[in-house]
């Protein structure tokens, strides 16, 4: 009866705003909170961004370029934060995420913005893992699954105002003001988790293992980054110069390829039982929601003529009923794969009738009750999986597979992503192709979505 309780922390079961976790979880909720503002914020502004700059054909990359770099950070700061402790990693990238969110709101380039991005996102990456390793670290397993329903729910605020906020900002005062405005916000959330982060933590020997060597780890990141990017603007280039972007498509999927096999658990690209598809769900789960989720907005206002602020809502919508389905999955019992199951099940359908948005003759509308259902069944499946995810972990590997989660997550939605955005280039730029181009992506993302469906069982 005592192996168990070695993998948890020695404080016993209460609630999570219980005196000895409150100031963790107050700390935890105003850093989520800060990142969904950016999230919900950005998304909504995409569109007049990539217009001023004259980017609408870096639109994907712009998002990638956030995840591709946070998939750096993740496996940096998972090694950081198994080794020295999660405090250094989350401090340093709330300065990084900061700094990033300064030259965005600068960028008269595209280029500079896509630099920006990627600053934003080493700072986002590391923070989330440092996060991650805490929850793991301070509350017992027990407590866990409220702890991610609090993550969730501290996006309703955002997703309820960010939106609206992001789109009145952006018609008022431009979209830079948008980027400069969440810089405030830090402070607050700073002021509450610096004192969370002095809290005693499970003691726990260091991980011996394959994943515990900081330099094959960094250049297995490196590689996986580098693939990532090379993947993707081979992607782009397929269609302006076949032999080019096919070289770079192949160079960048033997990196990617070298560089998971090495940051993910072991038979983890085979799907093995347990840990290793408990891992690779969340990446399947990411990139069926983000992949259509980043181009709502784009088909709206181009197909639909929506404003800024309209478009925006469907994304409101996603954001509530995640929070929704979250908060269901940390009452229910029973085995977490069909919970897993059930969750990609709701991503399929609703990306299916989200189609329908950009049908002529349909009302854009449709993609609110669609969006909020794919939503809970982020939440709800997606979650679980990180729930799972930690209980499958011995303690001292929690900062590795934290950073796995996060690659997964960060790989699965930036590779997402920018293939939509090339098939977006590839199809053209005219409302009617953007519909087409839409319609292309749903389909795809909805056979990923139904692949993780298919896959839940293996989690177990």
């Amino acid at each position: 009866m005592t192996g168990p309780k070695a993998l948890d922390t020695p404080y016993p079961s209460t609630r999570i705003l219980s005196p000895e976790y409150r100031t963790a979880t107050v700390g935890i909720v105003l850093t989520i909170t800060l990142v969904a503002f950016e999230g919900m914020s950005v998304g909504v502004v995409m569109p007049a961004v990539a217009h001023e700059l004259n980017a609408l054909d870096l639109y994907g990359i712009s998002f990638s370029a956030f995840l591709i770099a946070s998939l750096f950070a993740n496996v940096v700061a998972g090694l950081w934060s198994d080794r020295r402790g999660y405090q250094l990693p989350f401090l340093s990238g709330v300065v990084l995420f900061v700094a990033g969110m300064a030259l965005a709101g600068a960028a008269h380039s595209a280029g500079l913005f896509l630099v920006a991005r990627a600053v934003q996102g080493l700072g986002a990456g590391a923070s989330i893992v440092a996060l991650l390793v805490m929850i793991a670290r301070v509350y017992p397993e027990a407590l866990r699954p409220k702890v991610f329903a609090a993550v969730s729910a501290a996006w309703v605020v955002p997703a309820m105002v960010g939106p609206a906020v992001a789109g009145f900002v952006a018609v008022q005062w431009g979209w830079r003001y948008v980027f400069y405005g969440i810089i405030p916000l830090v402070v607050p959330a700073l002021v509450m988790l610096v004192p969370a982060l002095r809290m005693p933590t499970s003691p726990h020997e260091p991980s011996t293992g394959p994943r515990s060597r900081p330099v094959a780890m960094t250049l297995a990141a490196t590689a996986t980054a580098g693939g990532a990017g090379a993947l993707l603007q081979g992607v782009d280039l397929l269609h302006e110069r076949p032999v080019t972007g096919a070289l770079e498509t192949v160079a960048g999927l033997a990196f990617l390829v070298y560089g998971l096999y090495r940051l993910l658990p072991p038979k983890a690209l085979r799907f093995a039982r347990g840990l290793p598809t408990t891992v690779l769900m969340r990446g399947l789960f990411s990139a069926a929601f983000f992949g259509v989720n980043s181009f709502i907005p784009l088909a709206l206002q181009e197909v639909k003529s929506f404003d800024l602020k309209l478009a925006g809502i469907a994304l409101t919508t996603g954001a509530l009923g995640w929070s929704a389905g979250s908060f269901l999955q940390s009452r229910r019992e029973g085995e977490a794969y069909k919970r897993i199951r059930l969750g990609a099940g709701c991503v399929t359908v609703s990306i299916l009738i989200c189609v329908l948005c950009v049908v002529p003759g349909v009302t854009g509308w449709v993609a609110v009750p669609a969006w909020i259902v794919a939503g809970f069944g982020m939440g709800f499946g997606m979650t679980t999986v990180s729930v799972t995810a930690l209980r499958q972990s011995p303690v001292n590997e929690q900062g590795a597979n934290s950073a796995a989660l996060s690659v997964t997550d960060m790989l699965g939605s930036a590779l997402a992503i920018g293939v939509g955005g090339a098939l977006v280039n590839l199809i053209g730029h005219a409302p009617d192709e953007i519909a087409t181009g839409f319609v292309v992506i749903s389909f795809l993302m909805a056979a990923i979505a139904l692949a993780a469906t298919l896959l839940a069982g293996r989690t177990r």
